[in-house]
């Protein structure tokens, strides 16, 4: 008696569909906010954070010392004038950090004699230090957006140091071109230009110059979100991230200033006290906004994937086509026959016919 197979009975399309839909986890923006602050919480946050703002802070008194020992070269250039200015507002500076007598017997001396005369070794090895801080500080930065979006190791490791030295230089130039126009700031930048266009001027600074600083910090971000990452995200992928990075900084530093004002108040020991202080956090908060805005990127990226870019399709185009040649070149090689063996032996010493030989005709299977 024959047997029948049993054929695999339908599922429900519908049911089917219904179980896709639900399997799919669930968007919205409370639930985006909960899965940046799982990831940020998973891949060690204020760890990152406080790397960065130590590379920081290790790299930013030797780039100080660095361009007060080239303005010595350069006195001449700019004047008596803009020495005897810088010179005053460093003490100022230092009077709100320091002791009157670590400032009269130590700062002030040092400070007049990098003026006055040019000292190349320490330029040199200010800039070298840090160019060496600062580089880290980028690779810090490199290393969390990375690992935020799961492309750790994909980058080897000598080559993304170097990668984040390119970026650190890349931004040194810009920081140059840039820092003079910040310093002005809204109320100088006006005067450098005629006096017939003055007021003109000084209606669209007034009117545009934060708004647009804003704009430049959020494209900033949104160019190290995109090139941090070996697989590239579309440009437009970082903006979310560069947007939320730059509320996070705006909210510390409106905290930081709320702390110096009111620590200032308690007396000049504890307001000397807040100021280096408030610097670490000020550094503290900038590499914890960069981090938390590469994160929500990440947790973006999770829950609407971007679509390929075109250097992605053609790459897997070409990855595809590579496959399908491989595939291809087995069934074109020729096949080799193999030798035929003889039959075995059998007890008697006669050879043994095969079993398909040994059935009778009148044999019914």
């Amino acid at each position: 008696m024959l047997g029948l197979e049993m054929s695999p009975q339908p599922q429900n399309p519908t049911r089917n569909a219904q179980q896709a839909t639900s399997a799919l986890p669930r968007r919205g923006p409370m639930r985006l906010l909960k899965r940046t602050w799982v990831k940020s919480w998973e891949g060690n946050l204020f760890s990152e954070a406080a790397e960065a703002a130590f590379w920081q802070v290790l790299s930013l008194p030797p780039l100080l010392l660095g361009l007060l020992g080239s303005l010595g070269y350069v006195a001449q250039w700019f004047g008596k004038d803009v020495i005897d200015s810088v010179h005053e507002s460093i003490i100022e500076w230092s009077n709100t950090a320091f002791s009157p007598n670590v400032v009269n017997d130590i700062i002030s001396p040092t400070v007049d004699d990098i003026l006055r005369h040019g000292r190349g070794e320490i330029v040199t090895v200010g800039f070298l230090i840090s160019l060496w801080g600062g580089s880290s500080a980028m690779s810090s930065f490199v290393d969390a957006i990375t690992v935020a979006h799961n492309q750790y190791g994909v980058r080897h490791e000598v080559w993304q140091r170097i990668f984040a030295l390119l970026l650190y230089m890349a931004a040194l130039v810009l920081l140059v071109i840039g820092l003079p126009i910040l310093a002005l700031g809204p109320d100088v930048l006006p005067k450098i230009f005629p006096m017939a266009w003055r007021n003109e001027i000084a209606f669209w600074v007034n009117a545009f110059y934060y708004p647009a600083l804003g704009v430049l910090i959020v494209l900033a971000l949104a160019t190290l979100y995109k090139l941090a990452l070996p697989r590239k995200l579309p440009y437009h992928r970082g903006l979310p991230g560069a947007v939320l990075a730059m509320i996070v900084f705006l909210l510390s530093s409106i905290g930081l200033r709320l702390y110096i004002s009111w620590i200032t108040t308690t007396g000049y020991t504890y307001g000397a006290l807040a100021t280096p202080i408030a610097f670490l956090l000020f550094a503290f908060f900038i590499g914890l906004a960069i981090v938390i805005g590469a994160y929500f990127n990440a947790a973006i990226q999770e829950m609407w994937p971007a679509k390929m870019t075109k250097r992605q399709r053609r790459a897997w185009r070409r990855l595809e086509m590579s496959k399908a040649g491989s595939r291809t070149e087995p069934a074109a090689q020729p096949v080799r026959q193999q030798p035929v063996q003889p039959p075995p032996a059998s007890p008697n010493g006669k050879a043994e016919a095969p079993r398909e030989a040994r059935r009778t005709p009148d044999t019914e299977p």
